[in-house]
């Protein structure tokens, strides 16, 4: 049996979790259950008057609020169901004679992680460092599903030719950029810093004197009842934001270049797509990110921040194996 066109439609299943995630953050519904994996000791959420009895009894001290429990029930029945899908994966990797063997079997291993991560992410109370990692390894799960539906086609990835291959080691610096610039776009959001400066190219006021590195990107943040809307103090959450423009700026140089480089010296149309594309993605990310400041953060254009991150990604995982590939 063929695993590719499997392999697609989890990847795009991937996709659509990691938004499903972002978009119950920034709703506020992180913590819309407050148990896991049930909803007040539910498979769903209560809504009878005898269930909503039973989950006041239990949890006296929350509220059931239906709409925002159904945001994180719904995450995490779609999460549960690409674990699912992972493990077919894996099944189907393992008995395939000239399907790869490790890949698959770390994938799911990582997906595993996740939903401990999930469910850290609920006992812990938005604890950053947990819904920080949380995110990062969603955005690792599809580059690695990404690399195994290129390992698994039949035809190598036309590229990588004499001239582009120069250009790998630029490549493989510029994913790692993107990959930091993604790990402080989500400390700066599972800290509540998105909105920590409202005015452009950097922030408003005197940010220079207000900087607070130590504080800011300390992962450990004291013993709270909840760290739902951040703990951090302006002057912390300033210094994340301001991290996370000056780290765009970097990022978007590199990519920049590696783009153009790709373009001028590669004999490889499929190289030269891919330069076109990761320009393309490039600027509808930092639009996206400069519209999140004008317009205060509105939801439909966060949530495509975070799928413009993935894109970028996912196209730096692209560009990367063709360099790197052997002939």
């Amino acid at each position: 049996m063929d695993i590719k066109p499997l392999l697609k439609v989890t990847l795009v299943f991937t996709l659509c979790v990691i938004l499903m995630g972002a978009y119950t953050r920034l709703s506020d519904a992180g913590l819309g259950c407050p148990d896991w994996p049930g909803c007040y000791g539910m498979l769903k959420v209560p809504s009878a008057s005898h269930e909503l009895t039973a989950a006041k009894d239990a949890f006296p001290e929350h509220t059931v609020e239906a709409e925002k429990a159904w945001l994180e029930m719904i995450h995490r029945y779609i999460a549960g169901t690409l674990g699912l899908m992972v493990l077919v994966i894996l099944i189907m990797c393992l008995r395939k004679a000239d399907a790869p063997k490790k890949l698959p079997m770390f994938i799911a291993a990582l997906i595993v992680f996740q939903a401990a991560l999930g469910m850290w992410t609920v006992t812990m109370k938005l604890m950053p460092i947990v819904v920080m990692s949380h995110l990062i390894g969603g955005f690792a799960l599809i580059s690695l599903l990404l690399l195994l539906y290129l390992r698994t086609k039949p035809l190598r990835i036309p590229g990588g030719d004499s001239y582009a291959r120069q250009l790998a080691p630029l490549a493989l610096a510029c994913l790692g950029i993107l990959v930091l610039q993604i790990i402080l776009g989500g400390w700066t959001s599972s800290n509540y810093a998105a909105l920590a400066c409202t005015s452009l190219p950097i922030c408003e006021g005197d940010w220079t004197n207000n900087l607070n590195l130590v504080q800011a990107f300390n992962p450990f943040q004291g013993d709270h009842e909840t760290y739902e809307f951040g703990v951090l103090d302006y002057p912390s959450r300033m210094t994340i934001h301001v991290t996370h423009r000056l780290g765009a700026i970097v990022t978007a140089v590199m990519l920049i270049w590696l783009a153009y480089k790709l373009f001028t010296q590669s004999q490889s149309s499929c190289l030269k797509r891919s330069a076109v594309v990761l320009s393309l993605l490039l600027v509808l990310q930092i639009s996206l990110g400069i519209s999140n400041v004008v317009l205060h953060l509105p939801l439909g254009i966060a949530v495509s921040h975070n799928a413009g991150a993935a894109m970028l990604l996912l196209t730096m995982v692209f560009i990367n194996y063709a360099l790197w590939r052997k002939a």
